[in-house]
């Protein structure tokens, strides 16, 4: 019982600016059922770090909703049609956000011929706060898109917490989202984004 709770709290407060997202994730048994028998299934990292893998969105198209690219314009998610695309919503105050940065960043160099993988961050200050973690860390293949307006959020009705990262087919429909950090260079999380091929 105190397992359904922690981890009901654990999807409802999002962000948890304490915890560090390092090990690598690795797929646990289902831990809740949606109306359609679809179950989330827990990942947990070495350090016990979790996030939940929920397929219940799959099929949905992607949203509308516009942000700002590396350059000051305007881009949707349709911009980015004909390749699968790994969407990660992200902010720099986030810890498990921070945390899985390095490994997204290996996942573009490493995909970049089979999928997009972008990261879209909600920090209100814009840009600046980006750039800076990047330079800070080394990120050097991920475009700092940001979404200073947070319409990316309300596009999802401000319902998902950060880190969410959700893959879409070559068509823009969801296959699956993974709420909460994760490495992304696990042989587990390549056989996830597989499904998008």
């Amino acid at each position: 019982m105190r397992f359904v709770i922690a981890l009901i709290l654990l999807v409802l407060t999002g962000c948890d600016k304490e915890s560090q997202a390092e090990g690598q994730a690795q797929p646990a048994s289902p831990v809740k059922s949606d109306k359609s028998g679809q179950s989330d299934i827990l990942l947990e990292s070495a350090d016990g770090s979790r996030a939940t893998l929920s397929y219940k969105n799959a099929g949905q198209k992607a949203p509308t909703a516009s942000f700002t690219d590396a350059d000051r314009q305007d881009v949707t998610l349709a911009d980015f049609a004909g390749k699968p695309l790994l969407l990660n919503i992200w902010a720099t105050w986030c810890a498990p956000c921070k945390a899985e940065m390095p490994t997204l960043d290996a996942l573009v160099k490493r995909e970049k011929d089979r999928m997009n993988v972008i990261v879209v961050s909600q920090d209100l200050e814009g840009s600046a706060p980006v750039l800076a973690f990047f330079k800070e860390t080394g990120v050097k293949n991920l475009v700092p898109y940001t979404d200073a307006d947070n319409a990316i959020l309300a596009a999802f009705n401000n319902a998902i917490a950060l880190p969410t990262s959700i893959l879409y087919n070559s068509e823009g429909k969801e296959i699956w989202r993974i709420s909460g950090g994760v490495e992304w260079d696990g042989a587990e999380v390549a056989q996830l984004l597989r499904a998008a091929d």
